[in-house]
């Protein structure tokens, strides 16, 4: 029997126009998606529920779990709208942002944001339409902000605005993202995206909306302020999951700060057993064209390397035209970037509180045992999805299998580097009696064959609800524990 090889590294994918049809979903599906982000900036409650609906049934009819990820559209400041719908902008113009300034023209434009006036003054550096367009703060005047234009460019219709440095006091949270939560609560999304926190109590105060309407999301910090980066430690400790979310934050911190803050959010979250999704851009020039660049390679290779739970899509696969080769692409580096992932070394079982708890110190001993005994596969038996977590902030490249009759925990541990979530529903307590089957479970799905050593971790007495506590290694075709 041909053992299968698996990604490690999970896809996350946006939906939007592109990939409204069911059968173009269902073979997004198929190559390879396992999460789908549903972007709240855009599109109504009601449609974000249909689509969550129609990917969890295409999910359930190919024998899967895809996860659903609700991404909150945050306190964006943005720019209203131009008579024309653009203008140019030269070097050295003088333009002025109003928030009383109806439609826009050669001079001005509108603002949704009128506290703007309050967090600027003479000397900020604004800005605009993701960094292209840069202006000089010369005066504040009312509600008029009195700008020199620094580089200019074409300028159109809502393009948001970021302050250089940071610094815009804008609450993370908006009115229309409280409504979003419930709404996120309601179609029991698997994770809640924050857009532009600012602290821990940002993340805080989305738990407790999320919580008082009945939702159990996991919390997804988004990390694309400047403020987030100096307060970054506590935000992972505060949410389940970190995103380095790279365009905003590479306008406010710079483009060449990125890479290494990569490298230093992936790590903090790993240390702290959290997760993280880098995102923006990866494979930007596959909206119109079936190939990546090579630098698009190179990018999402070193995400991979870095440590990654997940690489993310966005308009790639929103409103690209080739939302099927991006993922299928996207799914070909991670596989071949894992071949070249270090073997961990002590430290890599270290948490950054320690080990505090009897679950967690079985599954990291477990992970531990399968990177030294040549374990073909760990099987973990689990109700929350907390041991399978546990076990993939080590990279040891034995497959975890997380055996869960909840659908709830299955659809959660697609989003964990390295686990795979199985639907498992015993026909017995009997401890004998359920190794079996988890071993039949496994060769079944082609991970193993006869001879090969597995690892599981249950919680005993077989049956008991809560906490991991016993680790057994068998050999498969064997009911000897050995």
């Amino acid at each position: 029997m041909e053992i299968t090889m698996l990604r490690r590294t999970k896809i996350v994918a946006t939906l939007g126009p592109a990939c409204t049809d069911p059968k173009v979903l269902d073979r997004m599906i198929e190559a390879g998606v396992d999460v789908v982000r549903l972007n709240f900036s855009h599109g109504s409650a009601e449609e974000h529920t249909q689509r969550a609906d129609l990917v969890r049934s295409l999910a359930k009819t190919r024998g899967r779990a895809v996860g659903v990820l609700v991404d909150l559209q945050g306190p964006k400041i943005r720019i209203g709208k131009f008579k024309d719908g653009k203008i140019t902008l030269n070097n050295g113009d003088k333009f002025i942002l109003d928030a009383e300034c109806e439609l826009g023209d050669q001079e001005r434009v509108g603002l949704d944001y009128v506290d703007l006036v309050y967090d600027v003054s003479r000397g900020s550096t604004l800005l605009l339409d993701d960094g292209r367009i840069e202006m000089w703060v010369e005066d504040v005047q009312g509600t008029q902000v009195i700008c020199k234009v620094v580089q200019g460019g074409v300028l159109s219709n809502n393009k948001g605005i970021n302050r250089k440095g940071g610094g815009l006091s804008a609450s993370a949270l908006t009115d229309k993202d409280i409504e979003d939560i419930k709404t996120a609560a309601a179609l029991k999304a698997d994770y809640l995206a924050v857009s532009f926190p600012r602290s821990a109590a940002d993340i805080q105060q989305a738990r407790e909306i999320l919580q008082a309407h009945g939702g159990r999301s996991w919390i997804v910090a988004k990390i694309e302020r400047a403020e987030a980066v100096e307060g970054l430690e506590a935000i992972v400790k505060a949410a389940d999951a970190i995103m380095v979310a790279r365009g905003d934050l590479g306008v406010e911190v710079g483009d060449a700060a990125v890479p290494s803050l990569q490298k230093r959010m992936i790590r903090l979250a790993r240390l702290h057993n959290k997760l993280a999704i880098t995102a923006t851009q990866m494979m930007e020039s596959m909206i119109s064209s079936p190939i990546p660049t090579r630098a698009e390679v190179s990018d999402v290779a070193n995400a991979v390397l870095d440590g990654t739970d997940a690489v993310m899509l966005s308009a790639e696969t929103a409103v690209g035209d080739y939302p099927i080769e991006t993922i299928a692409a996207m799914n070909r580096i991670c596989i071949e970037a894992e071949k070249e992932v270090d073997t961990p070394d002590f430290n890599d079982f270290q948490s950054k509180e320690g080990i505090l708890r009897v679950d967690e110190a079985i599954a990291k001993s477990a992970a531990y045992t399968a990177l030294n005994l040549n374990v073909k596969a760990i099987a973990a038996m689990t109700q929350s999805g907390s041991t399978a977590l546990w076990m993939s902030r080590i990279s040891t490249h034995v497959p975890i299998y997380a055996l869960t009759p909840e659908v709830e925990t299955r659809r959660k541990v697609t989003l964990f580097r390295g686990v795979y979530p199985v639907n498992f529903k015993p026909s017995s307590n009997d401890r004998d009696q359920l190794l079996a089957e988890a071993q039949d479970e496994l060769r079944r799905r082609g991970a193993v064959r006869n001879g090969d050593l597995i690892l599981l971790t249950i919680g005993e007495p077989i049956g008991r609800s809560g906490g991991t506590n016993t680790m057994k290694i068998v050999r498969i075709g064997e009911r000897k524990v050995t």
